[in-house]
């Protein structure tokens, strides 16, 4: 059983590494999410092993920023990949640049990261204000610049789902944890379900499932929590 709302973040050392981990799940998993962090540890080379080899489907959270020509060129260079989901941050112009030279690819944009808080904006000189509200109005932002949807808390999902930008746009959620989980470096979390009744198209759950000792057997517990109940009507 498997469902492609769920997408294992293989936040692991390296390729052989993430490749071990995806032959554990098997198919209890059919995407997977390649981070920046996999990217000199053979990350790109996992992708294309994943998704030419195993039929995965395959997000590159890369999460871009630089100016337009330099966003153009890196976007057109991935895009022959052919994978499905690349992130880039949400500013107006990167957004654009990247809609440019997608090709197949969807472009998500990049809110405000879930392991940040207000203070962490305070240090960083964002503008102030509500930090549900600053994601509301990048998120619209970014689908008006040409997004194909937008990475977000799965807090703030039912608040962006209702932004007229929003309308057949996609909602990727990262900061989710299963109940009972370590909520680690995460802020801003809630359960599977309670994300996808909020108006999350996609769900990313990374260590629940990779540090678990049965990874196949958290991957098939959280799937049958995406086809719960729960996951049709938001929890009160």
């Amino acid at each position: 059983m498997t469902d492609d709302r769920l997408i294992v973040a293989l936040d692991v050392p390296d390729a052989i590494a993430g490749l071990a981990m995806a032959e554990q799940i098997g198919d209890a998993a059919s995407f997977y999410k390649i981070g920046l962090g996999m990217l000199t540890g053979g990350g790109l080379a996992l992708a294309n092993e994943l998704a030419d080899e195993h039929g995965k489907r395959i997000f590159l959270d890369m999460k871009l920023f630089d100016i337009g020509a330099t966003i153009e060129s890196a976007v057109r260079g991935l895009s022959r990949f052919g994978h499905d989901f690349l992130t880039v941050h949400g500013d107006p112009h990167v957004v654009r640049a990247a809609a440019q030279t997608k090709g197949e690819m969807k472009i998500l944009a990049v809110t405000i990261l879930t392991s940040l808080d207000r203070a962490d904006l305070n240090a960083g000189l964002i503008k102030s204000g509500d930090i549900t509200d600053l994601v509301q109005e990048r998120a619209g932002l970014a689908l008006s610049n040409g997004a194909d949807g937008v990475i977000a808390s799965p807090q703030e999902a039912a608040l962006i789902r209702a932004l007229p930008e929003a309308e057949g746009k996609l909602i990727v959620t990262p900061g989710v944890r299963p109940a009972g989980a370590d909520l680690g470096d995460q802020k801003r979390v809630t359960t599977p379900a309670t994300a996808i009744a909020n108006g999350a198209d996609h769900v990313v759950v990374g260590r629940p499932i990779w540090q678990n000792s049965n990874p196949r057997a958290a991957a098939q517990a959280i799937v049958a929590e995406l086809r719960s109940p729960q996951a049709q009507t938001p929890n009160t």
